[in-house]
């Protein structure tokens, strides 16, 4: 089964295709930026029982580079046979397309982008006959974008920042800084920002970081459109509201009696668990929670 990480680490690119010159940059290869991108059909089956699948793939064309063929490939952790299968992704699409083609990998684990980056030679050691190149997107060459104002200039890229370093302690600072872009974003074109919204939980998985993407979408509620928000609409609104408010006091560290969870769990009133949530953030204590409400 594909992960929800594994979408959105290509799917960022079939959203805004002008992110590849973008983020290959800090790789030092150069790229124009496409002035229109076209998505290809992604299956690479030949007439025989073996299915090829590259996992997006796209048109993109420039002014000054002309046209070429991106092949995005998300991965999640080293496999001995990806190099063989790229290679061939690569000569198909030159033999059908009889146009270059990029191979891009983007990968969360740093230990994985390192493998995927090696240049690997097909053919004998002393006439090597084809070697294949991918540009490798990980950690260590996706920039940190932890202010609003850095994710407001370029989303797509703090998308994939985010998904990136989801495991680094710069989540919390790239995520609340996401957050703020993306409810400038919705008041302009709120059907883009709601895509923003779902490919961020996407490629945030089960990390911990997920737990302070639902608060913070929890928060605002008018921009939480995404398959958490649905979620919580399917299963009732004040038990999702309860559930995001007991994981943001543990997250943390805030005592939560007995008696204050059953409060919690048992209050139906929207506004007082919006405002409890909101309280959250900095309350010290359940009492300063609960300060003048009522549930």
């Amino acid at each position: 089964m594909v992960s929800s990480p594994h979408e959105a680490m290509h799917r960022i690119f079939q959203q805004d295709p002008g992110l590849f010159p973008r983020a290959v940059r800090a790789l030092g290869v150069s790229f124009s930026d496409p002035v229109s991108a076209s998505p290809f059909p992604t299956d690479l089956t030949e007439n025989r029982p073996l299915e090829r699948r590259v996992d997006t793939l796209l048109r993109l064309d420039t002014v000054n580079d002309g046209s070429f063929l991106l092949a995005v490939e998300a991965q999640g952790g080293q496999d001995a046979d990806k190099p063989a299968s790229w290679a061939y992704y690569l000569a198909y699409l030159y033999a059908k397309y009889k146009m270059p083609a990029v191979l891009l990998v983007v990968c969360q684990d740093r230990n994985t982008a390192s493998w995927a980056a090696r240049q690997v030679s097909l053919g004998p050691p002393q006439w090597p006959t084809l070697t294949l190149r991918p540009l490798v997107l990980g950690p260590d060459t996706v920039p940190v974008i932890d202010t609003p104002e850095a994710a407001a200039k370029d989303i797509s890229l703090a998308v994939l920042s985010s998904a990136l370093h989801s495991r680094a302690p710069e989540s919390d600072a790239i995520l609340k800084a996401l957050a703020a872009a993306l409810k400038g974003l919705q008041a302009d074109d709120e059907d883009t920002a709601s895509i923003y919204i779902e490919l961020t939980e996407q490629g945030l998985g089960k990390t911990p970081a997920a737990d302070l993407w639902r608060h913070l979408m929890a928060v605002d509620l008018s921009i939480f459109q995404s398959q958490t928000a649905q979620a919580l609409r399917a299963e009732g609104l004040s038990e999702g509201l309860s559930e995001a408010l007991l994981v943001v006091l543990s997250g943390r560290g805030i005592d939560v009696s007995d008696e204050a969870r059953a409060r919690i769990t048992t209050c139906d009133d929207h506004g007082t668990l919006t405002t409890w949530l909101t309280r959250a953030a900095t309350a010290t204590t359940t009492a300063e929670l609960f300060a003048d409400t009522e549930g």
